[in-house]
């Protein structure tokens, strides 16, 4: 990426710096702004072996300031289970005439949830919902008949991670148009949930190191113990 915004923005910041998280955050919202509301990421590197099951991490997380993102959901689910979806704000409910949509090509949803009874039936879609990331999982809460409260987690933003092969997790964790402290709360949040989730059979230096960047933006390397200091301090 070689654009002006972007070499602009190489002017303002060190990349081999690591800064405290705040710092970090005002940095990179002192960044020469796009044409749109771009996506703020953390990327967490992680000393872990993803090879070996336990040390793949997989999980959800809350945002206190949620994504800024409008979430389409989808629910697989009957009866009264189905009204407790719509009611939640589920944008799209069914059953199997849902699952028969979804194999015909029309995923109109960016997450689903979905009650343990009918996972035989969405299974039939794994090979369409899958490679999306749309699956429902136990794992991330989004199969469960607690199916109301999913939708509204969801909604609210709640973000699923996942360590990639290379064991980096990327989490949104908010918009450009948020405020610093709100960035700064939901990048905390973000760093709290990867360090709760450290697998016991991770070996050595865990946390290795973490970047926030925008959408058209170079990176901010965090120093990662600024971040044990904050939660040090809010403990």
């Amino acid at each position: 990426m070689s654009g002006k915004r972007y070499r602009q923005s190489l002017t303002t910041v060190d990349r081999e710096k690591e800064y405290a998280p705040a710092d970090a955050v005002r940095i990179l919202k002192g960044f020469p702004a796009a044409k749109f509301d771009e996506t703020i990421e953390v990327a967490f590197r992680l000393g872990v072996d993803t090879r070996k099951a336990e040390q793949a991490l997989r999980g959800t997380i809350a945002l206190p300031h949620g994504t800024g993102k409008t979430v389409r959901v989808a629910a697989f689910a009957t009866g009264d289970k189905a009204r407790e979806a719509k009611e939640a704000g589920a944008d799209i409910v069914g059953g199997e005439d849902l699952v028969e949509t979804v194999l015909a090509g029309t995923i109109d949803f960016d997450a689903a949830v979905a009650t343990p009874d009918l996972m035989a039936s969405v299974g039939k879609a794994g090979r369409v919902l899958g490679p999306r990331g749309l699956m429902p999982n136990p794992k991330t809460g989004t199969v469960t008949f607690d199916i109301g409260k999913a939708v509204t987690d969801i909604k609210g933003g709640r973000v699923e991670y996942k360590t990639d092969a290379t064991g980096i997790v990327h989490l949104i964790i908010g918009k450009r148009s948020f405020g610093e402290q709100q960035l700064l709360e939901n990048l905390q949040a973000a760093y709290e949930e990867i360090h709760r989730a450290r697998p016991s059979s991770a070996k050595g230096k865990y946390l290795i190191s973490a970047s926030i960047s925008s959408t058209m933006s170079p990176g901010v390397r965090i120093d990662a113990s600024s971040f044990r200091s904050s939660e040090a301090a809010s403990a």
